[in-house]
């Protein structure tokens, strides 16, 4: 049920981005139906605009979008039936605008205690949910690119024209009280601007992609508030295809996808080695990029489609990793454990025509 809800979840977040700038409309879509031929799917008009970007909220009973003409945040309660699927979606709180320029970033953060936004003009803004400003920044990064929360909530990044990722710490008090937006670490070592970044699930890892040709994976479970800096686990080269690229970082933090133009690269972090390639996925390019809650799928987003793909690097990932801890002293239980995690795995990429 995890799953089904993690997939329908990242569907409706790139198909809307997808279709709601042609027919101004937000559509959501169920999954449980979607082997059938026909799939189930609620239309929500957007009043004299499009949604240039969509967010659920963490328990799936909102979603906000950023208009792209009129540059504002909008929210919309969503209601179900007792079968769980939609009976109605009203808006229900419209910010105050803001940004003057095209906006770059959104989010909500997954414990529902803020949301943030960020201009390309770098202006970052964090906010209540009732649509009040609590803390700005400018991230001083010329033109910010991209914005994002880390999935723990504790963190906000942006990254753009400069080679640095800027990270904001997010500090609320013990009774839930907003404290302060203060600058936490940066993530260097690019030679030039940087498109994306990625989290592992528990923001532990975090991977950027730049203009440079490069991708880059950091620890980041550190004591930055000590002066530790993040360490740098693994890089790599992709083949820049001259446009802006997307990164994805798996939940377990063992595999990077990049994406460039229409092609997926997938690289182990533990090795920093292309693994894989998928060329030619959409006519253009790929427009958004993510994996699954549980690691096991990667989507896509791109020319009206949504396309999901096995993460085949993560089981092969996940057989070197253990056979490397088989050799360690264990228990024969644990031992027997591990062995067959790596015949489920095997057995899964021989099903599929995949080596492991």
């Amino acid at each position: 049920m995890k799953e089904c809800v993690s997939l329908l979840q990242s569907i409706v977040w790139m198909t809307n981005q997808l279709k709601s700038m042609n027919n101004r409309a937000v559509l959501i879509w169920s999954t449980k139906n979607w082997t059938q031929k026909d799939h189930k799917c609620l239309r929500i008009n957007i009043e004299f605009d499009h949604a240039k970007f969509i967010k659920w909220s963490p328990d799936s009973k909102a979603f906000i979008i950023h208009k792209a003409a009129e540059r504002v945040m909008e929210v919309y309660k969503v209601a179900k039936k007792p079968d769980g699927w939609i009976s109605g979606v009203t808006k229900a709180v419209t910010f105050p605008k803001h940004h003057g320029d095209d906006v770059v970033g959104l989010g909500i953060a997954c414990n529902g205690k803020y949301m943030m936004s960020c201009s390309e003009k770098n202006d970052l803004v964090v906010w209540d949910l009732k649509g009040e400003q609590l803390a700005k920044v400018d991230t001083y990064l010329m033109t910010t690119i991209c914005a994002k929360i880390s999935p723990c909530a504790r963190f906000v990044v942006a990254s753009g024209f400069a080679p640095d990722v800027k990270v904001w710490e997010v500090k609320f008090s013990k009774l839930g009280e907003f404290q302060q937006l203060s600058r936490a670490f940066e993530l260097t070592g690019h030679s030039s601007g940087v498109y994306d970044v990625g989290f592992s699930a528990d923001s532990s890892r975090m991977v950027t992609v730049s203009k440079d040709g490069t991708w880059r994976a950091f620890n980041t479970k550190i004591e930055y508030d000590k002066g530790e800096d993040p360490r740098l686990l693994s890089s790599g080269k992709y083949n820049h295809a001259g446009s802006p690229s997307q990164v994805a970082m798996s939940p377990n933090g063992e595999v990077v996808v990049v994406a460039s133009k229409s092609s997926l690269a997938f690289y182990s972090v533990q090795t920093g080695e292309c693994d894989a390639v998928i060329d030619h996925i959409y006519p253009g390019s790929v427009t958004c990029l993510l994996f699954d809650s549980l690691g096991k799928y990667v989507l896509t987003g791109g020319e009206k489609h949504v396309r999901i793909f096995h993460n085949v690097t993560g089981y092969r990932t996940t057989i070197a990793s253990i056979q490397s801890k088989i050799r360690q002293p264990a228990s024969s239980a644990q031992k027997e454990r591990m062995e067959q995690q790596i015949r489920e795995a095997e057995l899964f990429l021989k099903s599929i025509g995949e080596t492991s």
